[in-house]
């Protein structure tokens, strides 16, 4: 697509881990290097299905970070710990924390971007003159802008709205509306892409901006396929390279 969209969405927003940014790729990585350095039981257990328990480890204990039933870093141990128990492996705080780290020595030199992401902001900005981008997150603003920074994307986003900054977490309308607020339009100026639907595309809809999923298929990362009825004017995308069609005439 190369003429310019009749549009009224000015404002591009996107989730970054797994819409922006591999992050499912390369926690894949970072635990296959923290089971083999351990060695033993934890190294020789079934990949697939250790990658599953770390993920859900993950998204339980990270949604306990959310809710401010964990700080950011016990979160980590919890995870550790978790995954080890039933090795055997009762590790102290310390060791726990200092196996998060080894897990995240690999994860941290995966970062990578997606093969779709630069190609879809250069069409939508080409698509959308004046469109401007921002990322909105579940996550520690720290540790999000240091990804944004490795994967070369700090200087396209205008602005990056972290839960852990701001105090509030998707799916909440509050988070998109601080979004919005911080470029200075109303919500149905913007878009929002990511790749949960009820967290990311639903959210976004229901706090009246438009609202995409992007379908990414991330089951043999130990990413379970996502259930649930999708709202009436979320949009499904399974590509990026597609958001210039879906901002088209809104």
């Amino acid at each position: 697509m190369t003429g310019e969209l009749r549009s009224s969405i000015r404002v591009m927003l996107f989730d970054l881990d797994d819409c922006l940014m591999a992050h499912s790729r390369a926690v894949a990585i970072g635990l296959g290097r923290a089971r083999a350095e351990t060695g033993g039981a934890v190294a020789a257990a079934d990949a697939a299905v250790e990658l599953r328990r770390w993920r859900e480890l993950e998204e339980h204990h990270y949604g306990r970070w959310l809710t401010g039933e964990l700080d950011f870093i016990e979160q980590r141990r919890e995870r550790a710990r978790g995954f080890l128990a039933p090795f055997g492996i009762v590790p102290t705080p310390e060791e726990a924390l200092a196996w998060f780290d080894r897990y995240m020595v690999g994860y941290r030199a995966s970062w990578s971007l997606f093969d779709d992401v630069l190609p879809a902001l250069d069409a939508l900005e080409r698509a959308v003159p004046g469109i401007r981008f921002g990322v909105i997150t579940n996550g520690d603003l720290t540790f999000q802008t240091d990804k944004l920074e490795a994967i070369g994307l700090a200087d396209r986003m205008t602005h990056v709205i972290a839960s852990g900054e701001v105090g509030v977490a998707k799916p909440a309308a509050r988070i998109f509306e601080l979004a919005a607020a911080a470029f200075g339009v109303d919500v149905a100026s913007c878009a929002y892409v990511g790749d949960r639907l009820r967290t990311d595309a639903a959210g976004a809809d229901a706090a009246g901006m438009l609202g995409l999923w992007l379908d990414r298929p991330l089951e043999a990362l130990g990413v379970p396929v996502e259930a649930g009825v999708m709202p009436p004017d979320v949009v499904r995308l399974t590509t990026l390279l597609d958001l210039p069609a879906a901002v088209a005439a809104r």
